[in-house]
Parts: C-alpha cells; structure tokens; sequence
C-alpha cells in the first residue's frame, strides 16, 4: 500500500485524534491539526505531526494548507473534515448569533478549507475529500436543529460537489455515523448554555431532562460505538481504488437510512420524536 499524505481537522479528542493515530501508525503522512495551541503541543508529544487550524477564521486556515502544503512537500492526497460541535436547543430558541456561529465552524470553515486544498488536487489530479458528516445529515430529532441543519447542509455540498469533480480523480466521500463515544456531549453542553436562555423558554422542562442527558457519565444512548468503528470507513474512503460516496456507521444509521426509504415523513416523525423520548411529553 502507498503512504498518502491527509490532513485532519479537529484533533484534540475523539474521532479525529482516533483517526490521527490511526492513519499514521498504517504508515501515512497524517497531518493533524487543533485550534488550540496547547492541543498541537500535547499531539505533538505524542508523535503526530500537528499544526494550528480554527474553522473559524480565514487566515487560520490558509496559513494552516499553506503550511501543510510544504510539510508533505507540495502533494496533499486527502482531506478529512472532521472538526465541528454541537449546539442543542429547539429552534424557536435559536438566534441568529448561535446559527450563525454554528455554521461557522460545521460548513463554511469545512467549505472554505475544501477549496483552499482543491487546486494542489488538481494540479496532482487525484485526490480525496472525506466528510463526516452525521445520522443527522438525513434525519432530524428535537432540540438538534442547529447540528442537523449544518450536516443537512454539509451533505448537499458534497453530493453537488462530487458532481463537479467527477472525471478530476477527486474523490467525495462522506462519513455518516450514529452515536460515536467522544466529548461531543460535554462541548454540547457548553455550547448549550451559552447560547440558550432556558428560562422561560416554552421548552424549559425539556431543556432540564435534555440537560441531564448531556451530563450524564458514559454512553447516551444503546449503540454506541468507540471512534475506530469511524476510522475504519476513513480507511477505505482514503485507500479504495473506488472509494463510496456514503458510509454509514453504527446501527442507527443504517437503521434510519432505511426507514427513511420505506416510511412516510409522518411516521418518520412519530419514530424520532418516540427515539428522542418527547413522544412521551
């Protein structure tokens, strides 16, 4: 197998520090990157090669491909756009400030860094962009508006621009997995609470028992799976001779993948608000 070069957002946890690791220890040219710099340090430390990337600000990113570029000597094979957070609150309770800050992160950092790597994959005429994206990039549940709307969007960006690249030797794949173990809960919760007012919010009670999700210790719900059930499907988007343009992971996944095939929206409604447990409300 060829060693190919990759860059990874999101770095400091969870699937994308398992995918990190992973990657480079099968012998690629992984290059992680954080937003952090305390996170590049600690990665760092633990043998990756690892540089700054914020999702959020321009110049962070062209710096960081630009960066990228020289240290894998003018070739990056592979992009995996892993970087994102969540924000929990109904719609009605979003502002523009927390849509817009959502976005900023999940889609247009995720956007804009695509097209700063998509000239380099041009000139070398292959290449592999990889997204993950998420369950709910095809299906919603309460109090995900924010989150779904960004994967939503995410996918409808690289279903369009697999289109565009077709006959480049630019491959688009995304990533779709369920319930993952990370710190995704944890940053959920601040997210949470800095952009949503529970007081005297219509879905106050909710937003109580949702809390008490958020915080509670080990797997959220059945079916959760460790990040290597991710970095598997990443292995086979980066090294397949022909690399899908959908990978679903973990059971609910497939589960509501088909469901949404078979059902009509109402029923599909009725299994989510039943699945998210305000069904019951």
């Amino acid at each position: 197998m060829k060693s190919k070069s990759i860059l990874i957002t999101g770095c400091s946890s969870g699937i994308g520090l398992c995918v990190a690791h992973g990657l480079h220890k099968r012998g690629h040219r992984v290059i992680a990157s954080c937003r952090h710099s305390s996170d590049v340090e600690e990665l760092r430390e633990q043998g990756l090669e690892c540089i700054q990337l914020d999702l959020d600000d321009s110049t962070s990113i062209r710096n960081a491909v630009k960066k990228c570029i020289q240290l894998c000597d003018g070739r990056l094979d592979a992009l995996f756009n892993n970087g994102a957070f969540g924000l929990a609150g109904a719609v009605e309770d979003l502002s523009r400030e927390a849509i817009r800050d959502q976005f900023e992160t999940n889609v247009f950092g995720w956007l804009e860094l695509t097209n700063q790597v998509l000239p380099a994959m041009r000139r070398q005429k292959s290449g592999r962009i990889i997204q993950n994206s998420s369950v709910l990039g095809f299906v919603a549940l309460p109090y995900r508006g924010a989150y779904a709307a960004s994967k939503y969007a995410i996918e409808g960006l690289s279903d369009t621009l697999r289109l565009e690249l077709a006959g480049s030797g630019i491959h688009v794949s995304l990533i779709e997995p369920g319930p993952i173990e990370s710190h995704f809960r944890r940053n959920a919760e601040k997210a949470f609470r800095h952009y949503i007012k529970r007081e005297g919010s219509a879905h106050e009670q909710n937003y109580l028992a949702m809390e008490q999700r958020l915080q509670k210790e080990g797997h959220a719900v059945r079916f959760t799976l460790p990040p290597e059930a991710v970095l598997e499907k990443v292995i086979h988007a980066l090294e397949s001779d022909r690399p899908r343009a959908r990978y679903y992971v973990t059971f609910p996944t497939y589960l509501f993948g088909y469901l949404k095939r078979l059902l009509s929206s109402h029923a599909i409604d009725r299994l989510m608000l039943k699945v998210s447990g305000e069904g019951k409300r």
